[in-house]
């Protein structure tokens, strides 16, 4: 009996010290290969970028631009989701599941943001833009920083803004290119107080939807005609159903990228500074990339299309531009001449 109790003892030692050994060297090994992206790989941080357009148009591959630096420069740790073409927010919702963070991140166009900013009521102006030079200076200079600051919302944070290009009219009914032939067509448009009198002026009549609806909207004959970008208006084959585009380049359309302002506060500031790194060099590819793709596209539509292109000469848009000038008086009147000098001729603007 004694022999066998020793026995026992004896085993019951080995397999106590194998068990020591074998925890010992998982240790090691757990040791020797932890680094730190596995780290980060377990505090990682999700953007959730939500936008109306498709993915072909420059703000969509400017999106996807932005989404691969942030990546890339925080070595996966901060991870962008997009959702495209209005599969989560409309542009009429976008900015409100912004600011209740259902949402980090938003590229607003001006229009929809004029309640909030009602001093940008200036961009939506006909014609106050009229150079491609003038546009970068605007929204990369001195003014784009006292735009940005112009937003006083204590749950959005302003970024930069980025370009889509300058806006033509199209139609169903006749070519647009004197202010009469706007009278009694109906055109979709953004909501803004600013859009909503340039076409009262025209004497045309205006319906306030989403993007997404305006294609079944022209089909239908639900609507006349609308006013868009070249990229947009391609991308959304929206020249299918119209027969007259008139390329006039009356206003344009630009979008303030915004991020949630708790989720930004309660970012580590290293993070912070690689989203802004990474915000920069995207503004500047999207200055680049909007104008190209607007050119490239609009001979894709005079290539494969029927729609009968039209061009503003130098009398009419004179023509256009009297119409307007109570719309520069009201606006003036509401937010001053100092803004809509320095729009249209910005201080830093190389020429």
């Amino acid at each position: 009996m004694a022999k066998y109790i020793s026995f026992c003892l004896f085993t019951l030692l080995i397999l106590t010290g194998y068990y020591f050994y074998q925890y010992n060297e998982a240790a090691k090994t757990q040791l020797l290969s932890y680094d730190d992206e596995q780290e980060s790989l377990g505090s990682s941080i999700t953007i959730r970028f939500s936008h109306v357009v498709a993915e072909n148009t420059p703000k969509g591959l400017t999106v996807r631009k932005f989404a691969d630096l942030v990546e890339e420069k925080t070595k996966g740790q901060v991870k962008v989701e997009i959702y495209p073409n209005g599969i989560l927010y409309s542009d009429g919702n976008e900015y409100e599941a912004l600011q209740n963070g259902k949402v980090e991140m938003i590229a607003a166009s001006f229009p929809k943001l004029i309640d909030t900013v009602p001093q940008w009521k200036v961009l939506d102006l006909p014609f106050i833009f009229k150079r491609e030079s003038q546009v970068e200076a605007v929204f990369t200079g001195q003014t784009s920083k006292e735009l940005l600051s112009m937003i006083q919302d204590p749950h959005v944070k302003g970024l930069s803004f980025w370009l889509n290009g300058f806006k033509q009219m199209t139609s169903s009914q006749n070519a647009l290119l004197e202010p009469d032939d706007f009278q009694g067509q109906t055109f979709r448009v953004m909501p803004g107080p600013i859009i909503a009198e340039q076409f009262r002026l025209l004497k045309a009549n205006t319906a306030v939807m989403s993007f997404n609806d305006v294609y079944q909207a022209l089909e239908s004959g639900q609507i006349d005609g609308q006013e868009n970008t070249i990229s947009n208006i391609y991308s959304k084959r929206l020249y299918k159903v119209q027969n007259h585009l008139t390329v006039s380049n009356h206003g344009y359309l630009g979008y303030a990228v915004m991020i949630n302002q708790k989720f930004w506060d309660e970012l580590p500031q290293e993070i912070q500074e690689k989203i802004t790194e990474a915000m920069n060099e995207t503004t500047e590819w999207n200055m680049k990339k909007a104008g190209q793709m607007n050119a490239e596209q609009l001979e894709e539509i005079k290539r494969t299309s029927p729609i009968t292109i039209h061009s503003l000469t130098v009398e009419q848009q004179k023509k256009w531009l009297r119409l307007f000038r109570p719309l520069y008086q009201q606006v003036e009147n509401e937010v001053g001449s100092d803004l809509i000098k320095q729009i249209q001729f910005p201080p830093d603007e190389e020429r």
